[in-house]
């Protein structure tokens, strides 16, 4: 019988486990490859600032006419409120921060600063001058139009003014197209947003409860 030479012997070594061989590499590779990521969900969009939900508020309100009718109403308190096809300057602020689930009504009522009447307090401007610099925060009072933020309040003295020499309205989140922020507020011709910041003397500049 012939023996079987060395280099004949590994060739059928090699010829019998090559197949194994690879078969083991594939599955070691198969099991190696990575499991394909899921792609990651979006961020939800960032919920607006209480600044900018109390001008949206505001802003809601011009959609609306509202006669402006600075007689002596009763109403209901808490959440007392004139019809809403009328209103004054400080009922814009009121309805504002009422739909943020603040009630000025009740807030000035409680600080101590009118006479007592839930009727009319918090519908006066001087009151609610007094209500924000007690529990709000006054800012400086300037004409550079960079320094009143969205959401501030800003009141007024108006010589001319046809039913009140004072006056009070809501800084808005949108520029003239000189860089002024435009305000939203009722003087006479229902509520409206307007370039009017500078337009009389301000004599508060306040902000009250915000949250940036």
């Amino acid at each position: 019988m012939t023996p079987i030479t060395l280099p004949i012997v590994a060739a059928l070594a090699l010829a019998f486990t090559a197949p194994s061989a690879t078969k083991a590499h594939a599955q070691s590779s198969a099991k190696a490859a990575p499991a394909p990521m899921a792609s990651p969900a979006p961020n939800p969009p960032a919920a607006p600032s209480q600044a900018i939900r109390l001008v949206e508020a505001a802003r809601a309100q011009t959609a609306t006419f509202a006669l402006y009718t600075p007689a002596y109403v009763k109403i209901p308190y808490p959440g007392g409120d004139v019809p809403a096809s009328t209103g004054v300057c400080t009922d814009v602020v009121v309805r504002a921060y009422r739909a943020l689930g603040i009630d000025l009504q009740v807030e000035i009522a409680k600080s101590g600063v009118g006479s007592g009447d839930t009727n009319i307090d918090h519908r006066r401007v001087e009151v609610q001058r007094k209500f924000f610099s007690m529990k709000g925060k006054a800012l400086p009072v300037t004409k550079n139009a960079k320094d009143y933020k969205p959401g501030n309040i800003v009141t007024f003295h108006l010589p001319n003014g046809w039913f009140s020499k004072t006056h009070v309205a809501i800084v808005s989140d949108r520029l003239s197209s000189n860089g002024t922020p435009l305000i939203i507020h009722n003087r006479g011709l229902g509520v409206q947003e307007e370039d009017w910041l500078f337009s009389e003397k301000i004599t508060g500049h306040y902000e009250y409860r915000i949250t940036r």
